[in-house]
């Protein structure tokens, strides 16, 4: 497979040629992470679709039987470092391609603290029933939503810092304190489906 180095060298031209070359590659990029491949500049409701692909992906490893397994939490915490590490970088490099403090159409943040939701409550949910988790896929994505568009206090704080950390942090601690209820949730559920 090909790199982004091989192809700008293959297609030729000068230094100054493969340089502009390579931005616009890494500007393609970066828009297409922030933006969750295009989706935060088409939909009406860019952040809750976007939050809705770790959810769905949640929910098909419930409904493949796959929650038991022990890369469980492997591949949820492989999610939330790349979502988290390319949440930085690609909403810094679309608030200086746009111009704007905190551009609508980046939901990378919205990506990366839904899944830290799952990742924060997964522990105490990780013998649970095939029922269980289905609730657990679901709720988990309504507690988040419901803490990003609230923003109790200090979520709404961390909004208001500069650049890719006020884009992001608002969303993380915001996954963090809707995977804290999601836990605590666990003995309630147990106990109601009993």
């Amino acid at each position: 497979m090909p790199t982004a180095k091989s192809l700008i060298r293959y297609c030729g031209g000068s230094r100054r040629k493969r340089a502009e070359m390579r931005g616009k590659l890494m500007n393609k990029l970066a828009y297409n992470l922030a933006t969750t491949f295009g989706l935060g500049d088409q939909l009406p409701a860019p952040g809750t679709t976007a939050g809705s692909l770790p959810a769905s992906l949640v929910w098909l490893i419930v409904a493949w039987g796959l929650l038991n397994s022990p890369w469980l939490l492997v591949a949820t915490t492989a999610m939330i470092t790349v979502a988290v590490i390319a949440g930085f970088w690609a909403s810094d490099a679309e608030i200086t391609r746009r111009g704007n403090s905190d551009p609508g159409p980046v939901v990378i943040d919205e990506v990366a603290g839904q899944w830290l939701t799952y990742g924060t409550a997964l522990p105490l949910w990780a013998a649970a029933t095939h029922l269980e988790m289905i609730i657990f896929a679901g709720a988990g994505f309504f507690l988040f939503r419901f803490f990003d568009i609230l923003k109790p206090w200090p979520v709404r704080r961390l909004e208001r810092l500069h650049g890719a950390l006020g884009v992001m942090a608002d969303d993380l601690l915001a996954g963090v304190m809707a995977g804290i209820v999601l836990a605590l949730a666990r003995p309630l559920v147990t106990m109601l489906l009993g």
